[in-house]
């Protein structure tokens, strides 16, 4: 049920013909209340898409009745003509479900630079008969009309003290966050004011969203959104909410990672005996970033060097001659040189593990990524064909 498993809410999915493929394409998710807090996160690229651009201005008041999400076309770069669709669709939905436009977030997916009169009408139609199609058991059909390059539908379900969490996500390429990734709504019938919805938003996304780094391109259009209705009648536990507001990120964060653009291995980078958590966040991120060695684990070659070469370039503190590495439970490297042979190592299997140990610290990070394949490059050359 995804998104509606929370009490209060109702989505839908349909195809509006945006994709070529018939399928759905358009979604709707709808908080029927009683209370409408909204909080979101969105990407930290310059260059945003029409929907990030509203949407932000949409969230400035933390008021949120719904999200119109369409995949099929990102409404980029498309002028004044984008920005305008997106008021359209927001009015639109606004319209048929009788509240403001101003409360009716906006999201797309897909390429870039393209979008005209048929695309919008499109849209719009789609939003129509999303609406139409609103259901408290639409939340799956919701989660594969946002589907762009996935090959499944990501969703979860978390349940608390009295209340629950519901959350749906998309994205396989283009996973380089900065403050969200992808598209993702979440939403919960717990009752939270903006405030400590806000707050349980970014201390999810900082740990989870946040250090899923697949190829190092950051989209136009990630937003992460969080709903909250207050329809359990229940005021959580604060700590505990954020814990499984936490673990739900990290559930769709993983789904995300294990569906990356044509991925053979699902790599999870610790790097510990940090000074500070920024450090071995940005020590763990450089290796996740590093062609090369994600080149080396697609052929299963454990290539410690590049590893290290990876981390020499940051400005953590460390002495790159006492470091120690590990793949998949064998210490190749220690103290910047070798240890075990490296035909200890099996890199057959897809989930791949490379822990860092810096040794001048406390603090420690987690960074999740996936290898660098033929497969990612052949999508990636054929996406707008």
């Amino acid at each position: 049920m995804s998104v509606t498993a929370p009490a209060g809410f109702e989505a839908a999915g349909v195809a509006a013909g945006l994709k070529t493929t018939g399928k759905p394409d358009v979604a709707v998710v709808v908080n029927r209340g009683p209370r409408k807090v909204g909080a979101a996160v969105f990407t930290s690229n310059r260059a945003k898409a029409n929907p990030i651009i509203w949407s932000q201005q949409v969230i400035a008041d933390r008021v949120v009745e719904a999200v119109v999400l369409n995949s099929g076309g990102a409404n980029c770069f498309t002028g004044s003509f984008g920005f305008q669709t997106t008021h359209q669709t927001a009015e639109r939905a606004a319209e048929l479900l009788g509240i403001g436009a101003g409360d009716v977030l906006v999201c797309s997916t897909g390429l870039i630079g393209t979008g005209d009169e048929v695309f919008r009408q499109k849209v719009l139609t789609g939003t129509a008969e999303a609406i139409a199609a609103l259901s408290p058991d639409g939340g799956d059909d919701a989660a594969a009309a946002i589907m762009t390059t996935d090959t499944v539908a990501k969703t979860a379900v978390m349940h608390g003290d009295g209340w629950t969490i519901g959350g749906m996500a998309k994205g396989a390429g283009m996973l380089a966050p900065g403050l969200a990734t992808m598209l993702v709504v979440l939403t919960t019938d717990a009752d939270l004011d903006p405030l400590e919805a806000d707050a349980a938003l970014r201390a999810a996304t900082g740990t989870t969203f946040d250090r899923l780094d697949s190829d190092g391109c950051m989209s136009t259009n990630d937003q992460v959104t969080l709903l909250a209705n207050g329809a359990s009648g229940v005021r959580p536990d604060l700590g505990a909410f954020r814990d499984a507001l936490v673990s739900l990120c990290q559930e769709l964060a993983v789904k995300l990672q294990g569906d990356a653009e044509g991925a053979s291995h699902d790599i999870t980078i610790e790097v510990r005996g940090a000074v500070s958590e920024s450090d071995a966040v940005e020590v763990g991120r450089s290796v996740a970033r590093n062609n090369l060695f994600k080149a080396a684990i697609f052929g299963n070659d454990p290539n410690w060097g590049r590893v290290l070469a990876a981390i020499g370039t940051t400005s953590a503190q460390f002495d790159p001659y006492d470091v120690d590495v590990s793949m998949n439970g064998v210490r190749v490297c220690t103290a910047g040189g070798p240890d075990r042979p490296r035909e200890e190592v099996d890199l057959t299997p897809r989930a791949t593990r490379v822990e860092i140990d810096l040794r001048v610290g406390e603090a420690s990070a987690i960074i999740l990524t996936n290898d660098l394949t033929h497969d990612y490059v052949h999508e990636n050359s054929a996406y707008a064909s």
